[in-house]
């Protein structure tokens, strides 16, 4: 599969390893900071190594996490984020079995409630460096086919100035960066 091309995350199975907070605490350390043992991860998170283990293994299970064996000795496992598609989309309702809506809606939760955590602590990282800390707010009329449009260019915009960890410039740093866009006339 070319990196480029959009993935869609249709296994209820992945979806639900994905729905846990622990595990999304995990990947979301991974991948802004690197590979960690199960050890340092239950440090950070306070979690017990046989939790930060657990989770690790089940996210391995299913293809987000590898172990890095030139750095793994003996009880201690080095883990990194596995290499995947780095446009990664969602099926919608239609394209799950009825019996696994539920997931797909647990996952949306879970990432609101991370979204909420996020614009939360953005006054402060504003008031910190707002050359780092931006938002955009706005209000557009868009038929259904110029919607689509827009969001497939926000996402090759993504694509585009995003760096994989191993090739980011020096001076580049992490971002999480959040697209809202919902009908404004139904409130």
């Amino acid at each position: 599969m070319k990196d480029e091309e959009p993935f869609l995350l249709d296994d209820p199975a992945r979806l639900k390893a994905l729905t846990h907070p622990m595990r999304r605490l995990m990947l979301r350390h991974l991948k802004v900071h690197g590979p960690a043992t199960s050890t340092t991860l239950g440090e950070v998170l306070g979690a017990k190594t046989g939790t930060t283990s657990y989770h690790l293994r089940l996210l391995e299970k299913y293809g987000f996490v590898e172990e890095i064996p030139e750095r793994s000795t003996g009880r201690e496992r080095w883990w990194r984020r596995a290499e995947g598609p780095r446009d990664m989309r969602l099926p919608t309702p239609g394209q799950l079995a009825p019996e696994d809506r539920a997931v797909l809606a647990a996952f949306h939760r879970a990432g609101m409630d991370e979204d909420r955590e996020l614009f939360e602590r953005f006054p402060a990282a504003y008031q910190r460096d707002p050359d780092w800390a931006k938002a955009s707010r706005g209000m557009s009329r868009m038929t259904k086919e110029e919607f689509e449009e827009f969001f497939e260019a926000y996402i090759a915009l993504l694509m585009k100035y995003n760096h994989r960890a191993e090739d980011a410039p020096p001076d580049a740093r992490p971002l999480y960066i959040r697209l809202f866009a919902l009908p404004a006339d139904e409130e």
